[in-house]
């Protein structure tokens, strides 16, 4: 992250190769995210969110260019992405690709190579990503499901997440992300690439180590809701052409429709002496949901070992209201003309990130 000029001795992948990381208050994380670039690339830049941590003054002694946000505008992390993506552009015009990745990950060994590699192979490819894991997988359940849903299955996909090697060329002709959007950015331009006839691939390799440091369910909670958040945005922007427009229906069914009618049928039949007919309606209910979580079990048990598949099924059906949390709030916010506010769910790291 240098600018001498011996790009053998600093082992840079491609000089046509930069990375932009964006943070806020990540303390250790971003440390940890900047050194796992080591010598690799010859331009690197942070973008902070307003830290109250070292964030900023560790980024400058480590040699990254830093762009801090003008606190002013509400902050995203899709405005902070494409305000480095600039950054970057001028400090090196030639750069033809472009990591993005986020404070709190750090690049995996070999995966700049890998990802390079494949980009310049595929003069279709726009994105690139692998298998992001997470860093504390077995010390909470909460680490454990962000894991699974980081392992996602290999091939030409629909959409990336904020981890990922892109093509400078179709970032700019989708003209980047959305900086509206206070999350749910990448499917956002990942639908506008594919629109573009571009294509986005997850390929088998070891990408980023991701720290969620999730140890409460009241965490895992804000995290269902910025997605039900997302999801409702969503529908709301582009309606049937919304890639997640069944997994928004099916949580407004489950935890919403479903509910309401077992217990309006419940007692309607109490209130007319009918009890064994209302305690077999509650059990059609609960039956209901346990053949729900059945399904997902069978699927997940194809792909992972008896204890994860558990836990996965059942909060895969748990988010359901979180999810159904998130899609009332983003439309409670937008009939009243409220301001978009990020919906945060991490604490901050340590302040001191020695």
């Amino acid at each position: 992250m240098d600018n001498r000029s011996e790009g053998q001795e600093l082992g840079i992948v491609d000089r046509k190769l930069g990375v932009v990381v964006i943070g806020r208050n990540e303390g250790v994380r971003l440390r940890r995210c900047l050194e796992s670039l080591g010598s690799q690339v010859e331009t690197a830049v942070y973008v902070d969110s307003g830290s109250e941590d070292d964030s900023v003054a560790f980024a400058r002694q480590i040699g990254a260019t830093v762009v801090e946000l003008d606190t002013t505008i509400p902050f995203t992390a899709a405005r902070a992405r494409n305000e480095g993506f600039e950054a970057l552009q001028r400090a090196r015009s030639e750069v033809t690709m472009v990591q993005f990745v986020d404070g709190d990950c750090e690049i995996e060994n070999g995966w700049l190579q890998r990802a390079v590699s494949e980009l310049q192979q595929d003069p279709e490819l726009a994105v690139v990503f692998g298998r992001r894991r997470e860093r504390a997988r077995d010390t909470s359940i909460y680490n454990l499901l962000c894991d699974l849903e980081w392992d996602v299955q290999g091939g030409q996909v629909q959409s990336c997440g904020g981890d990922a090697l892109m093509r400078v060329s179709a970032f700019r002709q989708c003209e980047g992300f959305d900086p509206t959007l206070i999350a749910g950015e990448e499917p956002d331009l990942s639908f506008r690439l594919r629109g573009l006839g571009w294509k986005l691939s997850c390929i088998g390799a070891p990408m980023t180590v991701h720290d969620a440091d999730m140890h409460r369910f009241t965490q895992w909670w804000r995290r269902g809701l910025r997605a039900g958040y997302v999801e409702a945005e969503g529908l709301a922007r582009l309606g049937r052409e919304y890639p997640r427009r069944h997994a928004a229906m099916s949580n407004i069914f489950w935890a919403v429709v479903v509910p309401i009618v077992l217990v309006a049928a419940v007692v309607a039949l109490l209130a007319t002496g009918h009890l064994i007919p209302a305690i077999l309606a509650a059990a059609c209910g609960g039956g209901l949901y346990a053949m729900m979580w059945l399904r997902i079990h069978r699927h997940a048990r194809r792909r992972w070992p008896g204890r994860d598949a558990r836990v996965y099924a059942t909060f895969c059906l748990l988010a359901k209201w979180p999810a159904v949390h998130g899609i009332a709030t983003y439309w409670w916010r937008r009939l009243r003309g409220q301001d978009r506010r990020l919906i945060e769910y991490k604490q901050a790291a340590a302040r001191d990130s020695r």
